[in-house]
């Protein structure tokens, strides 16, 4: 059996089809690459729901917890007390090693906004929907997820919108995602946290994996004075995340924490791809996604986020794109409607990844007794 392709967190032509057949590794590039260099593609309103399921629906954090690559960078003393009062405001301590496995289920909203050249001269952070949106509400695509979570790189999650239904999860070692139209792709580069825990879920792992993180200094956001603490993707975790022909140039991720409730109110990551099919010129692509967190709940006097709002702004250029730089946005509200703590019964054999991928890699890559082995 070939090796099954990589998972891709670009926006796909899932249209095209993927049958069984597809596993081949060179062919579902070639079919991702003509994919992307369509601009039809990103307005295809029969292709919009899977695009959006492609890159909302399960993105991955751009580190692991517990990286096996140690992040360099100097940790401050100013992220530490970040970190501190980030702890204390969410109550957060008294959870850690005490949480065996997180429970939670909420509702989703996706739309896809019409594509605006505007985008090119936005500033940094990326603007946040709001009720002046370009998104057209009847556009807006329905749906409800749950996700379960054994430490931050054990999840799995199942997220059902307008009729499709995604699932994806990481067994520790690997991360992958299985849909109708493209089957079960591993992830590139090994397990990541699902990005969805860090919007405010998982307040024990935002602690630890921010404590690592660079502190570059203070902005105000949505009238809320930050301190911001950046973590980034060092060479060889994007090297093991590419391939002969898709090149992770960067991957950095920036969380905006209120000065004055010490809460994570934001989260914006942004990765660089350098796409190149052989006897081509090289296209670049750079995605962003930002996250604002709202409505902090206490669950058993631990405060966790109960609702917010995404916004992706995907970026292509190159020198194949004579009309200049393409843009792409996407949009996502989502709520919590319910969220626990210890639940019985949920063991290490619910995030076992699939037979498909059981029989690609061989035995000694799945070690099931090391739960923090990358």
């Amino acid at each position: 059996m070939s090796r099954l392709a990589t998972l891709s967190e670009e926006p796909i032509n899932e249209e095209e089809g993927s049958s069984k057949n597809c596993s081949s590794k060179s062919q579902t590039w070639r079919k991702w690459l003509r994919a992307h260099f369509s601009l039809q593609l990103l307005f295809n309103k029969k292709s919009d729901l899977r695009i959006l399921l492609s890159v909302l629906g399960c993105p991955l954090f751009p580190l692991s917890v517990h990286p096996k690559h140690p992040i360099t960078a100097q940790v401050s003393s100013s992220a530490q007390y970040i970190i501190q009062h980030f702890t204390a405001a969410t109550g957060c301590r008294k959870l850690d090693g005490m949480v065996k496995n997180i429970y939670a289920t909420g509702k989703v909203a996706m739309a896809m906004v019409d594509h605006d050249q505007q985008l090119a001269s936005s500033a940094a952070p990326v603007a946040i929907p709001s009720s002046n949106s370009n998104a057209n509400p009847n556009a807006l695509q329905k749906g409800c997820f749950v996700m379960w979570q054994m430490l931050p790189n054990k999840w799995l999650i199942e997220l059902a919108v307008s009729g499709h239904k995604v699932v994806a999860g990481s067994d520790g070692n690997l991360a992958w995602r299985h849909t109708p139209w493209l089957g079960v792709h591993a992830a590139k580069g090994g397990a990541r946290p699902l990005r969805r825990s860090f919007q405010g879920l998982d307040p024990v792992a935002i602690s630890t994996i921010f404590s690592q993180a660079e502190y570059m200094g203070e902005k105000q956001l949505f009238g809320v004075d930050c301190f911001v603490l950046k973590l980034s993707a060092n060479h060889t975790d994007l090297a093991e995340r590419s391939d002969n022909t898709a090149e992770m140039i960067k991957h950095a991720i920036f969380g905006y924490f209120s000065q004055r409730s010490g809460l994570l109110i934001y989260l914006e990551d942004s990765y660089l791809t350098r796409i190149q099919s052989p006897g081509s010129v090289p296209t670049y692509w750079e995605t962003t996604m930002a996250t604002k967190m709202e409505d902090y709940r206490s669950v058993e006097g631990v405060k966790i986020a109960h609702s917010g709002q995404s916004t992706v702004i995907i970026t292509r250029f190159g020198d194949n794109l004579k009309i200049g730089p393409a843009f792409t946005r996407m949009e996502e509200t989502w709520t919590i409607d319910d969220i626990a703590f210890n639940v019985p019964g949920l063991s290490m054999d619910c995030f076992i990844s699939p037979k498909e991928l059981q029989k690609d890699y061989p035995e000694e890559n799945l070690d099931w007794r090391s739960p923090l082995h990358q």
